[in-house]
């Protein structure tokens, strides 16, 4: 990500949860402000502790800008921290 805008804001988020070596997708999420962004592709996804916390983080695009989101597992909630112009390699 370059040209990065560094946030903490909390989205809603539609995701699929399954079984075997991803079992969460995010497909789609809304801003605060009502707008809505389809995740066109997930890139980077990992767990990290933050504290006694699990985060899941999320690398994606919607194919206009990359962002990243987290998913707070103990408080079952997502939040947007990152926002870059899209950059193609």
């Amino acid at each position: 990500m370059n040209d990065e805008l560094f946030l903490n804001e909390q989205v809603k988020v539609v995701a699929v949860f399954g079984e075997g070596l991803n079992p969460c997708q995010p497909l789609r999420f809304r801003r605060l402000n009502g707008r809505e962004f389809d995740i066109t592709e997930i890139g980077l996804r990992h767990p990290t502790m933050q504290g006694k916390r699990m985060l899941h983080i999320f690398d994606v695009t919607d194919g206009s800008a990359d962002y990243r989101l987290e998913f707070d597992a103990q408080r079952l909630t997502w939040y947007l921290t990152r926002e870059a112009d899209h950059v193609d390699a």
